[in-house]
């Protein structure tokens, strides 16, 4: 039988390694917040050539204006041609969106400019918006561990099954800011509304898989009860194992792998996030869960420095 837990803590350090270099960058840039949660104007302009105007003669219009801290992009129209200008810049109404495109086509000679997109969300908004944000992710952890600890209540400890399933599921959204983070570097990533749907999907089906790791110790502890707790959970993990793999690759990994690689630009970002962070909850459900449970169960933390003392 495969041994999952003997080693237990070289995937901790795995995960350690997958979500550390995505923290620096954010602790290091900052959250790559969208105007969803920042409040801000988004304008996408399509140029009838690919010969746009310099981006600092853009922000210089921006800057007559009195708007500051503008962002400039360049994009690919829907005919691989970089003739779209995506600018990011703080709110601005209707009537500053017209004067800004009308600036444009007279300073640029260019005949006509076509708005593709203009989003502005206010900063009360933005506010708002950000404070739902984390109390739905505040009261699903909440739910689960009453949910858990409720389902659970006929075993010992069943309060530590909820709590390591948090542990877990914070580990999968830490995994996805830290691929959020770096792509915020290599691809100009941002943390939008679409961001937030992915965040609560994968923290939904995290949840799922974690509750039937679980629910298989809950069964095999009340014929296995003379096994040492370490090797009753290796047994159950090793039989939800092909059932885990199967239901996440066969069912929503494929798919996502196909929209992330053909599903276009608008929904790239989306894809690869949840493609990511749904692959993690499975990881974390068999990796990182449980073997935070054993450790818990056998108070293994009592040995970590003694070791270290020993060897020293």
């Amino acid at each position: 039988m495969l041994d999952i837990l003997g080693k237990r803590y070289y995937f901790f350090a795995l995960s350690l390694l997958v979500i550390l270099p995505g923290l620096i960058i954010l602790a290091i840039n900052g959250l790559p917040l969208a105007i969803d949660f920042s409040g801000g104007t988004i304008l996408e302009l399509q140029f009838p050539t690919t010969n746009l105007p310099p981006t600092e003669e853009v922000v210089q219009i921006y800057n007559e204006m009195g708007f500051r801290e503008v962002q400039v992009q360049t994009a690919a129209g829907p005919s691989g041609q970089r003739d779209i200008l995506v600018i990011r810049s703080p709110f601005m109404d209707e009537e500053a969106k017209n004067k800004v495109v009308s600036t444009m086509e007279e300073r640029f000679g260019v005949e006509q400019i076509t708005v593709n997109r203009f989003d502005s969300v206010g900063p009360v908004i933005a506010a708002q918006v950000t404070n739902r944000a984390a109390l739905a992710v505040a009261v699903a952890a909440l739910a689960v561990v009453l949910y858990i600890t409720y389902a659970f209540r006929g075993i010992p400890h069943a309060f530590r099954y909820g709590v390591c399933a948090i542990i877990a599921m914070i580990h999968d959204i830490l995994v996805v800011f830290s691929i959020t983070g770096i792509g915020s570097v290599l691809w100009g990533w941002q943390m939008d509304s679409l961001f937030l749907t992915a965040l609560l999907t994968v923290i939904g089906f995290s949840t799922q898989d974690k509750i039937v790791v679980f629910d298989r110790i809950r069964e095999n502890s009340a014929f296995l009860r003379k096994l040492p707790f370490e090797k009753l959970a290796n047994h159950s993990i090793v039989q939800t194992l092909q059932r885990s793999i199967n239901t996440q690759l066969m069912t929503v990994e494929f798919m996502l792998l196909a929209l992330a690689l053909f599903g276009g630009v608008t929904l790239r970002e989306f894809a690869v996030i949840l493609l990511v962070g749904l692959f993690s909850g499975t990881y974390s459900s068999i990796f990182v869960a449980a073997p935070i449970l054993v450790v818990w169960e056998n108070k293994e933390w009592r040995t970590w420095f003694r070791k270290q003392n020993a060897s020293a």
